[in-house]
């Protein structure tokens, strides 16, 4: 099957005349653009711009009752539905939790999901990931499998970060999880909660930790956690690896010294080294305009 269901995440319906306002005031992407032809990419932040919880935002058409579809991780979405309810206030807005019926498919190789797989969205992060899908959890097996090992090496190999993965909800700035390059931050509209830490990161250039993709040059990647470091400096963690390719939070402007210093790189007494992909627009260590701006 081209299809994997993703046991890992959970679904949360966000109804209501005010759905649409409620979360463009909350998240940090901007609603304007979601449709129920275009899905979006954000998440909800602490006040100190810190990340509690990214997800997907599916827009629902009238015909299927209007508000929207957010595709979270399963373990974040009691919380999640405890702070929506805590800013709920007098917003005219429904929450309830769909998870228990609900079952959240992607793409295993970036191919097309069967026309039946329920509320099909393109993945907004990436076009190479393919498409998602939430459908019923009833008869989910017969069109998608249980591949999740597949699914994530795809992901790994292209360099997209998985939230509690490569890096701990509520110790993340969105800059640091890469939401700035996958679209999940807007830097033109209005408020949301964690703005202004954001808005400053971005303006000032001060996002030196960073997800970055390497590879193991031996072929096997390291376990996930293992320390990042050149000679005796630390350089941060690795996160979720796969097939010699990993993901990891390294302190960028470190890097760039031991690379100048002609260190190797290693993780978990692995080597590797960084590779970028196309859809990273900072500097990265070794390349001639690296600085603060990374």
């Amino acid at each position: 099957m081209s299809a994997t269901r993703l046991i890992d995440r959970g679904v949360i319906r966000v109804s209501g005349e005010d759905a649409r306002d409620f979360l463009q005031n909350l998240v940090t992407n901007d609603l304007d653009p979601v449709t129920p032809e275009r899905a979006g990419y954000g998440a909800l932040l602490t006040p100190q711009g810190k990340i509690i919880c990214d997800f997907f935002i599916v827009a629902l058409s009238h015909e299927d009752g209007g508000g929207f579809l957010l595709d979270v991780p399963l373990l974040q979405t009691t919380d999640l539905m405890k702070r929506l309810k805590l800013y709920k206030l007098r917003a005219k807005v429904t929450l309830d939790d769909l998870s228990e019926a609900s079952a959240v498919i992607a793409s295993t190789d970036g191919s097309p999901l069967p026309e039946d797989s329920g509320l099909i969205y393109a993945d907004p992060r990436l076009p190479a990931l393919g498409q998602r899908a939430i459908t019923d959890r009833a008869g989910v097996e017969e069109i998608a499998a249980d591949d999740t090992e597949t699914y994530h090496a795809r992901r790994i190999a292209l360099g997209v970060p998985d939230g509690g993965r490569d890096f701990a909800y509520g110790n993340a700035f969105p800059h640091e999880a890469l939401l700035d390059q996958l679209g999940g931050v807007s830097f033109k509209k209005g408020c949301y909660i964690g703005q202004e830490v954001v808005s400053r990161m971005q303006h000032r250039g001060t996002a030196r930790t960073r997800i970055v993709p390497v590879v193991f040059t031996e072929g096997i990647a390291c376990e996930t956690g293992a320390e990042a470091t050149a000679g005796t400096k630390a350089l941060g963690r690795i996160g979720s690896g796969a097939k010699g390719r990993g993901l990891a939070m390294l302190r960028l402007d470190r890097v760039a010294d031991a690379l100048s210093e002609g260190l190797t790189l290693n993780g978990g007494g692995l080597a590797f080294v960084l590779a970028k992909p196309d859809f990273i627009r900072f500097p990265f260590p070794g390349e001639p305009d690296f600085g603060a701006a990374a």
